[in-house]
């Protein structure tokens, strides 16, 4: 079955002279990256001709996106709702990390990402002290890692091990298996917001 992706545009249109004021008063940083989700495309192109800095980069960035950072970028500036994907690429880029989100200019705090990097850290300790684990595997595009995941799991001699996959996976439906810890090779953002979750790039061989 063909899928089609349809791009729809936030339908308001914002003021960027005062935007342009936000980023001035709020942000001390000069050269900025620029991520937006895809409902803001037309806004981030817009955005970065008309703000007082040096755009670096800009990407669309996605839950499963892993965007890689360029040594010039000294702040990030997303345009987006919600604070998932800001508080995640702070914490993964160590950069001073804001969002525009209705006219408004927030920073990311320390305490947030401090939360985030606790939350990893009880993850890996689950992992290590538990007896069964769940790998999970998507079927969709760009995040299906079956290869890896079952060579990971080949290699896991000391905890039993089921590998899960599924199109959608619904964390909800968890506690339906006696797994103690879940382990995941699909969307890279998932296990930043359940400490349930470690990803497995970041277990260590």
């Amino acid at each position: 079955m063909k899928t089609h992706f349809i791009s729809v545009n936030a339908k308001q249109e914002p003021d960027y002279s005062k935007i342009n004021e936000e980023v001035n008063r709020k942000i001390v940083e000069k050269k900025l990256a620029i991520y937006y989700s895809n409902q803001f495309i037309e806004v981030a192109n817009t955005l970065s001709k008309k703000v007082n800095k040096e755009i670096v980069s800009k990407m669309q960035v996605l839950g499963c996106s892993n965007p890689k950072f360029v040594p010039e970028v000294e702040a990030i500036l997303i345009i987006g709702q919600g604070k998932f994907h800001s508080v995640s690429l702070a914490y993964e880029s160590k950069l001073p990390t804001y969002i525009l989100e209705n006219g408004k200019i927030t920073k990311i705090s320390s305490e947030e990402i401090e939360k985030m990097e606790k939350q990893e850290k009880g993850a890996f300790l689950k992992y290590l002290h538990s007896e069964t684990v769940g790998i999970l595997v998507s079927t969709k595009p760009g995040q299906q890692q079956l290869k890896k995941a079952t060579e990971f799991k080949k290699n896991l001699k000391e905890k039993k091990s089921y590998v899960f996959i599924s199109n959608d996976l619904n964390t909800s439906e968890f506690e339906n298996f006696g797994i103690d810890c879940w382990i995941n090779s699909a969307c890279p953002r998932m296990d930043l917001n359940d400490s349930r979750i470690i990803n497995l790039n970041k277990i260590p061989k």
